[in-house]
C-alpha cells in the first residue's frame, strides 16, 4: 500500500531505539518517558536480538497513550559481512522466536569471552569480561560494553576511542561470529508478523555499488525495506537511496537509533524527515 497523505499528518515517530535490554543506557521505561519528554508519539523499541524490553516498554508507552510498535534489531550476514535487520510491527509472542533468539544468545556470549581473552592478552584489565557482563546485566552483552569499561577504567577517555583502539573493525576486540545468514532473519521477521527493514544502510562501509547488489540480494529473499532516515545520512544519501527505493518497490523506515543521553549525535526523534508514501510509518498506524 503507498500512501497518499504527506508524513506531516502522521503522528511523531520514532522507530529505532535501544535499551539496557541491549546496549542502551536507559530502561525501557526511562527510554519512554524520555521519548514522551521529546514529543514522540509513536515508537519501537528495537534492542540488538532480544525482545527482553517489549512488555515494559509497551507498559510505559500505554501511560503516556503513545502507539508502541514491538521491534527487535538482528544480527546477521551477508556472506561474510555483518549487516542488522530491523524487525518492525512483530508479534513477540510468536513461538519461533525463543529458538531464534536463544542461539543469537548463545553467539554473543561466546563472542564476549573470545573479545575478553583477546584484549586481556594486550594488557588490559583482568576482569575485563565480569565488568562487562556486570553492566550488561539482564540484557545482551556487546562491545559497547566492553567500551564503556574501558572508559571507567580510565584506559581510554570516549566509547570512541576504544572502538578507535581496541575494539572497532580490525582491532582486537573486533571478534567475528557466525551470524544467521540474512535470508534466515528475514524470514524470521516475517514468520512473525512483521516488516523486514535492513538498518542504517550507509553505515556498512559499502560502495554505493555494493550497496545496491546488497538491496538487490535481500529484495529476492524477501525484505520489505530499508532504513532511509537517521543521524549521519546525508541529503545526497538519501536520494540516492529513494531511487534505490523506488526501483525495488520498496518501503522506508526513519529512527534516531537512541541509545545514550551521552551521545549527542543522536536524540529520540531527531533524524532528518523524509516526505514520501513509501514510509512504513503509514503502514504502521494503518495496522492500530
Amino acid at each position: 500500500m503507498i500512501a497518499d497523505t504527506p508524513i506531516a499528518d502522521l503522528p511523531n515517530f520514532d522507530l529505532h531505539m535501544h535499551s539496557t535490554a541491549s546496549d542502551g543506557a536507559l530502561s525501557p521505561t526511562e527510554l519512554v518517558e524520555m521519548a514522551a519528554q521529546s514529543g514522540v508519539q509513536m515508537l519501537s523499541l528495537t534492542d540488538h536480538d532480544t525482545l527482553a524490553g517489549l512488555d515494559e516498554a509497551a507498559v510505559a508507552a500505554g501511560r503516556h497513550n503513545m502507539t508502541f510498535v514491538p521491534g527487535v534489531e538482528l544480527t546477521c550476514r551477508w556472506g561474510k559481512r555483518v549487516i542488522h535487520l530491523l524487525g518492525l510491527g512483530i508479534d513477540p509472542l510468536h513461538p519461533g522466536w525463543e529458538r531464534y533468539l536463544g542461539h543469537l544468545s548463545s553467539l554473543r556470549n561466546s563472542r564476549a569471552e573470545k573479545i575478553a581473552t583477546r584484549l586481556v592478552a594486550k594488557g588490559l584489565p583482568d576482569d575485563l569480561l565480569a565488568q562487562a557482563r556486570a553492566l550488561a546485566g539482564s540484557g545482551q552483552i556487546g562491545r559497547p560494553h566492553f567500551a564503556r569499561v574501558l572508559l571507567s577504567a580510565g584506559v581510554v577517555s570516549s566509547e570512541s576511542e576504544a572502538f578507535d583502539r581496541f575494539l572497532g573493525q580490525g582491532k582486537p576486540g573486533d571478534v567475528k561470529a557466525e551470524w544467521p545468514d540474512m535470508q534466515e532473519a528475514i524470514a524470521q521477521v516475517k514468520a512473525s508478523g512483521g516488516y523486514a527493514v535492513l538498518a542504517h544502510p550507509t553505515k556498512y562501509k559499502l560502495t554505493f555499488s555494493r550497496l545496491r547488489i546488497l538491496v538487490a540480494d535481500m529484495v529476492n529473499v524477501g525484505v520489505d525495506g530499508f532504513e532511509i532516515a537517521y543521524p549521519g545520512v546525508s541529503q545526497e544519501q538519501i536520494g540516492l537511496l529513494m531511487r534505490l527505493a523506488e526501483q525495488h518497490d520498496l518501503l522506508v523506515s526513519s529512527g534516531s537509533d537512541f541509545h545514550t543521553p551521552q551521545h549527542r549525535w543522536t536524540q529520540l526523534g531527531r533524524f532528518p524527515k523524509v516526505d514520501t508514501p513509501r514510509h512504513l510509518a503509514y503502514e504502521l498506524v494503518g495496522e492500530r
